[in-house]
């Protein structure tokens, strides 16, 4: 008995120890696993890294670019787009004013009542509707067909308090955020449809004229004065809200500015010189691809370090991870992380991480959104110098109002806080005290009704 019992307690020796191995050799495999995890984010900080020296490099870039792209068409990397708005809201605009917002699988019609000096905008409605799929890829009589049917529709519905008393046909601002070669303010050729859109017979149409006789067709008396999108719709309420206001930027999905020009500084301008001397500039800058770069380095580290042989398949489809997803990891406040843990059980079905882990997703998220936030602030700053306003002139008086908008900036704190402080440091203290960041809602659809307002035929009437 004395044997076994030694025995059973020699064996039982042996798996105790054996099993202190596997533990040992797990640790050091996981710590390597670790030690390759940091060298990973290390070396994504690294190639991240926006110094100030680097970034007025940019913004001196971009200046030279605008230059010439401003010369000629094709003359530069950048477009610079004319958007024949020669005159922005001023405040003194007066009377009942539409707009159709076209950009997507919906659209939206508004109507607003403008009070003229002082009153702004007295009251305002608007309808949404969806576009039935088989009006997206059938003829394009179908599909402005049908939209100036659900505008004759919003039309009828007119209050009272609404009503024009002038008798004059009702004018329309159209906001129509596709690829367009814009020819005239109230004209432009459809040069392709995206979004889903696909109607072969549009594409080298002009769409103002294709939504023109849909009106017609409808019995509806009314004239389109303004064709355009949703930036400018943004600089036009934002300069009615605020006179100093002379660049918008839209950070969403895409990102996009416009801005004033003078007249006299756009070479490739032949026509006439407008009477404000002033054409307003869309300046498209670039893509915001936050989270779609934020799932490629998780993808890496997910292989490399993390998960090893176990790749999880969703993180593989491209775009899986929205920025909206991005920002609300980042912005995860809770002490166990616990919307990190959700959103990767959720959207990656990824389950079982450890907090460690989780830190440095967010620490990941930071790198992505500080690197796009501050590349955008490079920007801004271009444009700052394509205007003069990133210097003072002696003896002026110098306030530069930036009305913003899009989805990027207005629920992604941490991006918005880094795009702002990141300004400050590229333009200096005494500077950045002249410029002003406001929020401004809904450009393409209020915009747009506005910039019918102050493109209107009746104007000289009103006054």
């Amino acid at each position: 008995m004395g044997k076994v019992t030694v025995c059973v307690a020699v064996v039982c020796g042996v798996a105790v120890t054996a099993a202190a191995a596997v533990v040992i050799h797990r640790k050091m495999k996981k710590s390597g696993k670790w030690v390759k995890a940091m060298e990973i984010v290390k070396e994504f900080e690294e190639s991240c890294r926006t110094p100030i020296s680097k970034l007025k490099q940019v913004a001196d870039a971009m200046t030279v670019e605008m230059h010439a792209g401003l010369a000629s068409e094709g003359g530069s990397k950048l477009k610079m787009l004319i958007t024949y708005v020669d005159s922005l809201p001023t405040g003194d605009e007066k009377g009942l004013f539409y707009a159709l917002d076209l950009g997507g699988t919906n659209f939206r019609v508004l109507r607003v009542l403008l009070g003229g000096k002082d009153g702004g905008i007295l009251k305002q409605q608007f309808k949404e509707v969806s576009i039935p799929p088989n009006k997206m890829t059938g003829s394009s009589a179908a599909l402005f067909d049908y939209i100036a049917a659900e505008l004759a529709k919003f039309v009828a519905q007119e209050e009272d308090d609404f009503k024009s008393t002038s008798g004059r046909p009702r004018e329309l601002g159209f906001t129509f955020s596709f690829p367009v070669m814009q020819t005239s303010i109230a004209s432009g050729t459809l040069l392709r449809w995206t979004k889903g859109f696909s109607i072969d017979e549009t594409v080298g149409q002009d769409v103002v004229a294709e939504l023109t006789k849909a009106l017609e067709r409808q019995g509806l008396e009314m004239r389109v004065s303004a064709l355009v999108n949703d930036t400018v719709g943004t600089l036009a309420g934002g300069k009615y809200a605020n006179n100093d206001v002379v660049v918008a930027v839209i950070l969403g999905t895409g990102s996009n500015a416009a801005y004033v020009e003078r007249a006299q500084a756009i070479p490739k301008w032949h026509g006439l010189l407008p009477k404000s001397g002033e054409m307003i500039y869309e300046k498209v800058i670039s893509g915001m691809y936050l989270g779609e770069i934020f799932r490629r380095v998780l993808c890496r580290m997910a292989k490399e370090a993390f998960f090893g042989d176990i790749d999880p398949p969703k993180l593989k489809e491209p775009f899986i991870l929205g920025t909206p997803v991005m920002s609300a990891m980042h912005h995860d406040t809770s002490p166990d992380l616990k919307v990190v843990a959700n959103n990767l059980k959720d959207i990656l079905e990824i389950s079982n991480t450890s907090l460690k882990m989780r830190k440095v997703i967010v620490q990941l998220c930071d790198i992505v959104a500080t690197r796009g936030a501050r590349l955008s602030a490079a920007g801004l700053l271009g444009i700052l110098k394509k205007m003069g306003r990133d210097t003072i002139k002696e003896g002026e008086k110098q306030k530069t109002v930036i009305a913003m908008d899009g989805g990027l900036y207005e629920h992604y704190e941490e991006y918005r806080n880094s795009l702002e402080n990141c300004l400050k440091e590229l333009l200096g203290e005494e500077v950045f005290k002249t410029i002003k960041i406001e929020h401004s809602n809904d450009g393409s659809g209020i915009g747009a009704a506005l910039l019918n307002a102050s493109h209107s035929q009746y104007l000289e009437d009103e006054s």
